[in-house]
This record gives C-alpha cells, sequence and structure tokens, in this order.
C-alpha cells in the first residue's frame, strides 16, 4: 500500500503572531514555521500503519515556496519516505491546492490519501473534501480512529451527535482529527539519515495547474480583546453593573 500525506507550513502553534504595520497580511519577518499539527498526525497515522507492514511507503506532499522542504525534510526524519515539493509564490486557496494534489495523485495512484482535518492559520477544512471530488475518491473526515481490513478501511468519525463508524473502499481519502494519534519526534539519528532520502521539485504548470485566487484579501487586524469577567457578591450588585457599566438593562 502506497500512502500520499499532504502537508502544510504554517506559523509555529507556540507564536503569537503579528499583523503588518500596512495592516496588510501576518508578518511572517523571523518567524518560527512548522508541520501543520494536523498534518503531522497525519504522517503520524501513515507511519504507523508502515509499522505494522500494512503499508510499504509514504509520499509526502506540500505546495508552497521552496522553503517549505523544510517541513517536508521534518516528516521525512519521522519515517515518510520520499517528498515532493510544488513549487509556487503564489499563496494559494484550497481549491487550487486540491487540483494540485489531485494532478500528484493521478501521477503517483497511491491507495490512501490522508490529510489534516484542517490548517490552524487557514481553519477552512476545505481542501480534503474538494480533492476527494475532484478525484471522485470515497472520503472519511474528521478521523479519531483508522483501521485498514483488506480493501477496505474503517474510521471513527467524530460528528456533532458522537461518534459515526463508516466503511470506505480503498482507494480512499480521509482528513484526520486531533484525537487520531499523538505524533512523535524525530530521532537524531533519523534527522541525519532523511538528509539523503529525495524530494522532487516540481512547478504546477508541470501539473498543468495554472495557479489562480478568486478571492481578494482586503486586509488583515487583529481580534478584539475581550474584557475580563468579574465576581460580584450578590444579584443586586450584579443588575447594578450590567445597568450602569455594561449598560444592557434600562
Amino acid at each position: 500500500m502506497k500512502i500520499l500525506c499532504a502537508i502544510k507550513r504554517v506559523v509555529d502553534a507556540n507564536v503569537k503572531v503579528t499583523i503588518k504595520s500596512d495592516g496588510s497580511a501576518v508578518d511572517l519577518t523571523n518567524t518560527k514555521m512548522s508541520v501543520n499539527p494536523f498534518c503531522e498526525i497525519a504522517v503520524e497515522e501513515a507511519i504507523r500503519l508502515k509499522e505494522a507492514n500494512i503499508a510499504s511507503e509514504i509520499l509526502v506532499v506540500s505546495v508552497g515556496e521552496e522553503i517549505a522542504q523544510e517541513q517536508i525534510r521534518v516528516c521525512l526524519a519521522l519515517g515518510a519516505d520520499r517528498g515532493i515539493l510544488v513549487k509556487t509564490e503564489f499563496d494559494l486557496e484550497p481549491l487550487a491546492i486540491a487540483k494540485i494534489l489531485a494532478a500528484i495523485y493521478e501521477r503517483e495512484q497511491p491507495d490512501l490519501v490522508i490529510f489534516g482535518k484542517q490548517s490552524i492559520d487557514g481553519d477552512n477544512s476545505q481542501t480534503g473534501p474538494m480533492f476527494a471530488a475532484l478525484t471522485n475518491l470515497p472520503q472519511g473526515t474528521f478521523a479519531s480512529s483508522l483501521s485498514v481490513q483488506s480493501s477496505k478501511i474503517e474510521i471513527v468519525r467524530e460528528v456533532d451527535g458522537g461518534l459515526q463508524t463508516v466503511s470506505l473502499d480503498l482507494p480512499a481519502t480521509v482528513t484526520s482529527d486531533l484525537r487520531l494519534n499523538i505524533p512523535r519526534f524525530a530521532t537524531l539519528k533519523n534527522i541525519m539519515l532523511s538528509k539523503k532520502k529525495p524530494i522532487e521539485m516540481i512547478s504546477p504548470e508541470e501539473l498543468n495547474i495554472k495557479p489562480e485566487r478568486r478571492t481578494e484579501s482586503l486586509g488583515v487586524e487583529q481580534p478584539t480583546q475581550k474584557r475580563l469577567g468579574q465576581m460580584v457578591d450578590s444579584a443586586t450588585v450584579l443588575v447594578e453593573k450590567l445597568k450602569h457599566e455594561a449598560r444592557v438593562l434600562d
């Protein structure tokens, strides 16, 4: 079984982002970047399937600038076999990325494609489902458990009403939820070995994909700071504060 994992380069989850002075975008100058946490979960699940002798090859694919090779290399150090970077200077939207990944799928023909359920920057949760629609693959989103049985994959997914179990024919695509697993850390030995693993770099044009944006960002601003709550001694004091301070009561 060949597994394709799509990953994204994002601002590290522990970094407080800042806005450019002109409000045009997030300032990424000297900002620590990492593999999107949900994508790390997807890669970890693929590695576990390989360790269980279910998967034979793990291919990691990312779309972005040349520096995104760093994040692919992290995944190779964790246990992936090879990487592909579709190099572009454009800030692509989910549909364009899904089209690129669909072209990679047609070329590589993996048996299973695993996405993180969302990226922590855009929070769209769109690329995985769009990819499934473009490739006409069965999909299981928000997977909290996954098992492969012969030519089928069974996942437990988190829905509003609880848990739902679905069975999909392979090839299929899955998006990983937070509770699917806990990603491992790369050892120093594997980090050194990952430098020998191949990363192929191609352009969207080589896949007959023309990057384009369908939306325009007009500006970026910090969210409004929420006021801290207050403890009051009685309902009378609460009513007075709601009247005279919050002014939500007449």
